[in-house]
């Protein structure tokens, strides 16, 4: 059974330790940018840490969280509505994620800036976005005709809910056509997996030049796809259709191919289908990317009751096996992927000895961010004591 009372202290400890005690000018979760000397901008990997907070926000309503989210948001973007930071010709989607915490700070405050600013993240990049032949947008300029599983999570659920707001069907249609080419070209029939990327052009070197596919399936990039889809069936679940009902019958499909994957150890590996791998390990941020889709997928009322066990036995042996409390009284969250990708300056062949190859370490957005989701998760399943009566009665 999850001890959702540590789980709460563990979010706690990490709000007011690390997240309220980031300068926006220098997050503490931004490993990349202290590893590899970047200067701060807008980037995906503050956009998730931020996200994570408003759902903390959603949950317990402290002013000082969203106090903390207007104040880091607000260093980024000027009154005006723009990103000085964020080159909108660059056309890269992992941009776009923040664009939903820019909706969300709007809705919330009334702010113009928010406003001015995710209207001018549509029209200055979504807009213009290079796209292959297929109608899905390229994953950035410098990887033409590509499509990356993680970009999905990135930029779909944004679009979503700006389509909602102006009552464009047409950017619904879109985005569904987008995850059809998605489930055509990248899923895989014998695993239920998808792979990490699609080239449309054969010519990068680590696309198959029959398929365009890449080598090995990613669990973290398998992980936003799940999350992208959770999230798609949220805001989508009171309008229905068409979107609606394929993402719900996607995600449990994919869901329940990974549960497939888990181990004795309840987790999923960072190459999920290679298991016999020496070097293979598992992976925090992309299992838990599949805890808080498995959770949110329950607590929207569209999982299956075996795949959110699966959910919460995963988030249960994250919080068990792979937090430590330091001398400092800070967690510490280990094993996560610093980064992977495909192709670029580093030629990336996407090789399983590419991927077992890349650092993993620790404290690092990308796999704090979602633990916080999917402790949030958690705590609206067990929000009432019917509701709590009857998850506990299905262990």
């Amino acid at each position: 059974m999850i001890n959702i009372n540590k789980a709460d202290r563990i979010v706690q400890l990490y709000t007011e330790k690390f997240i309220l005690a980031s300068q926006p000018s220098a997050p503490l979760w931004n490993c990349e940018n202290r590893l590899f000397s970047k200067p701060s901008r807008w980037n995906y990997m503050d956009g998730c840490m931020i996200r994570a907070l408003l759902m903390l926000y959603e949950l317990t309503s402290k002013p000082e969280l969203l106090d903390y989210a207007c104040r880091f948001t607000d260093y980024y973007v000027t009154p005006e509505g723009k990103i000085p930071t964020m080159n909108p010709l660059d056309f890269n989607l992992d941009n776009i994620n923040g664009g939903k915490n820019l909706i969300y700070l709007w809705r919330k405050t009334g702010c113009e800036r928010y406003h001015a600013a995710f209207e001018n993240i549509y029209n200055e990049q979504l807009l213009k976005q290079p796209r292959l032949k297929c109608g899905n947008f390229y994953h950035k300029a410098v990887y033409p005709s590509q499509i990356w599983l993680d970009g999905i999570y990135m930029a779909l659920p944004f679009m979503a809910e700006y389509s909602l707001i102006h009552g464009d069907e047409a950017v619904t249609a879109d985005i569904l056509n987008q995850l059809r080419n998605v489930r055509k070209l990248m899923h895989d029939n014998a695993t239920g997996l998808y792979y990490h990327g699609y080239d449309e052009s054969r010519s990068s070197g680590w696309a198959d030049k029959k398929t365009g596919l890449s080598s090995e399936f990613w669990l973290r990039s398998i992980g936003w796809y799940c999350a992208a889809l959770a999230d798609l069936c949220e805001i989508y679940k009171s309008s229905g259709g068409e979107i609606y009902r394929f993402c719900e019958s996607n995600l449990n499909e994919l869901l329940s191919a990974l549960c497939g994957f888990i181990g004795e150890d309840n987790m999923l590996y960072q190459l999920p289908a290679r298991r016999e791998l020496k070097e293979n390990y598992p992976e925090t941020s992309g299992t838990l990317l599949f805890a808080y889709s498995a959770l949110k997928a329950q607590e929207t009322g569209i999982g299956d009751a075996e795949i959110w066990r699966y959910g919460k036995r995963a988030f249960d042996s994250v919080t068990e096996n792979f937090i430590d409390i330091d001398s400092s009284g800070l967690p510490v969250l280990k094993n996560i992927c610093l980064v992977a990708g495909l192709g670029g300056s580093e030629n990336r062949d996407g090789t399983a000895e590419y991927y077992l190859s890349e650092p993993y370490v620790e404290n690092e957005a990308k796999g704090i961010a979602p633990y916080i989701m999917a402790a949030a998760e958690m705590k609206k399943l067990y929000s009432s004591s019917s509701e709590k009566a009857e998850l506990n009665s299905r262990k």
